[in-house]
């Protein structure tokens, strides 16, 4: 198959899928490794995909949010190994803020029998933790219909009553020299004023948000640490040389 042959697959497999796996091009496109590698990056130079650990993506819009729905479907087996591991970091008796997202919401199976107290602004956290018959306050505000999460003025008021041990947060960009970055505005004012408010702030995002800018900033890269499941060995020295990174393995 010719260059420009294999480059049309890979988009198209891509605009179909969101995500392919560097394997999967080697055995459908009967190539080797170097060449997918190869075709990839030249993809990623005009600006027609996003290389991530193991694969590439579609690029996305800085504006642009996926639905809950659609972000409870991804990279499900990494949320969970994220998830598990933020969750043992929490001792007895610590207060929380767990963020509204579908991988802090996976946490929730692995901590519901500590004697903790949350604050959330996720709706199903909320409801989630009250079935475990954890402690939990959920704050006021306006509800964004796309992700379940109170937002909004009220919603940053509420937070300032607070103060927390530790603060886990969704995020949809984390760049080494933006920093981390979601599309809503009052929603990032939301995450920095959480991260502010806590002793201890850990960002828990899979792979595919490494790299990624978003919208609107939320905070200096060595606000938080990062919990992820994975990280370009060459990108790698980057954000270390200003935050935290745990990697963890699905």
């Amino acid at each position: 198959m010719l260059t420009p042959e294999r480059h049309q697959y890979i988009i198209d497999k891509i605009k179909q899928e969101g995500f392919v796996k560097i394997q999967k091009l080697i055995k459908e496109l009967n190539a080797s490794e170097s060449t997918i590698r190869r075709d990839l990056s030249q993809l990623e130079e005009m600006q027609l995909l996003k290389r991530v650990h193991g694969g590439a993506e579609s690029v996305k819009k800085r504006g642009q949010e996926a639905t809950i729905t659609e972000k409870s479907t991804r990279h499900l087996q990494e949320k969970k190994a994220i998830a598990k591991y933020a969750a043992g970091l929490i001792e007895e008796g610590d207060c929380i803020y767990l963020d509204a997202g579908t991988t802090t919401l996976e946490m929730i199976p692995y901590i519901k029998d500590k004697a903790i107290t949350v604050v959330t602004n996720g709706i199903q956290q909320a409801a989630a933790l009250k079935d475990c018959d954890i402690i939990t306050y959920l704050i006021g505000g306006r509800i964004k219909k796309s992700t379940n999460a109170l937002i909004g003025s009220q919603a940053i008021q509420n937070l300032t009553y607070y103060r927390f041990d530790k603060c886990f947060l969704g995020m949809n960009g984390i760049h080494p020299e933006w920093g981390y970055s979601t599309p809503d505005p009052e929603e990032a004012v939301l995450k920095k004023s959480a991260i502010d408010l806590g002793k201890e702030s850990y960002v828990l995002a899979d792979y595919s948000k490494l790299g990624e800018t978003s919208f609107s900033k939320v905070a200096e890269l060595s606000q938080a640490s990062i919990i992820t499941s994975g990280i370009d060995s060459d990108k790698e020295a980057k954000y270390r040389m200003n935050t935290i990174i745990k990697v963890v393995k699905p």
